[in-house]
């Protein structure tokens, strides 16, 4: 990974895919250093608003310097990034963070497990691993954004907690009803999804790995607003714990007490 910074990226596209779920194309040449599971911090450009809000990287054409993010609108930041229209610039910082050990799954039998707003990650990994792949991701409702494009690249198994298209419940279920199996997972979601997770991964002796979301301050470790404990002392802050922001946000989930 490059070294991190910040640059002027400029608005491509921007459309409104579910309610209050936006996609945003950015040309930026930050573009060419990400990786699945990287995110960028993008800054509000109205003063009162100081952090930058982390969206993670969902989709990237190299070839073009285009870096896509689908993000959930949560709060002023996310609302005023709504607003932006194609041609308007917008500062960002990046690429940040540890992204997923895509050549860990190479020839292997693989859960790639998303739920909610921790699906677009899913993504560019589906498009770069070379594996088997089961993609089996999590909604409320039949608002199912990401899910056609996902299904070109493995075999997709859907849920939603209102049981309207898929299973009935959510991704720990749909392994269930659908008796699927795998050597190894990669998971971003809620902190409920990926504790569960973790404990299947644990149950079954299979490596997994996954993407904590995390509310974020400064993006780069230096405030410690989002640390996590871990089985590890961390030699930055000298205990039980690990930065999200630069530490991850993937883990092996054996590495992390969530």
């Amino acid at each position: 990974m490059g070294q991190k910074r910040k640059t002027i990226a400029t608005v491509v596209s921007q459309n409104e895919i579910a309610p209050q779920i936006y996609d945003l194309w950015l040309e930026t040449d930050l573009a060419k250093e990400a990786c699945p599971g990287q995110f960028v911090a993008v800054y509000p450009k109205d003063g009162a608003m100081l952090l930058p809000r982390p969206i993670s990287v969902c989709e990237t054409q190299k070839d073009k310097n285009r870096i896509r993010l689908v993000y959930r609108i949560a709060g002023a930041g996310t609302k005023e990034f709504a607003s932006y229209r194609v041609g308007e610039e917008a500062e960002i910082l990046g690429v940040l963070g540890n992204g997923f050990p895509v050549s860990c799954a190479q020839g292997k039998n693989v859960f790639l497990m998303g739920g909610g707003i921790g699906i677009p990650p899913l993504l560019q990994l589906a498009k770069e691993m070379q594996a088997h792949k089961q993609i089996i991701v999590g909604y409320r409702n039949q608002e199912l954004f990401l899910a056609k494009e996902l299904a070109q690249y493995g075999t997709l198994y859907v849920a939603t907690e209102d049981g309207s298209v898929g299973c009935r419940g959510n991704v720990m279920d749909a392994i269930e009803q659908n008796g699927l199996q795998a050597d190894i997972i990669m998971a971003c979601g809620p902190m409920p999804m990926l504790r569960a997770i973790k404990k299947y991964a644990e149950e079954k002796g299979i490596e997994a790995y996954i993407s904590l979301e995390e509310r974020m301050a400064c993006g780069v470790g230096a405030c410690l607003g989002c640390v996590c404990k871990t089985k590890e002392i961390d030699s930055h802050s000298h205990v039980h714990n690990a930065r999200i922001c630069t530490d991850g946000p993937v883990f092996e989930a054996r590495e992390v007490d969530i």
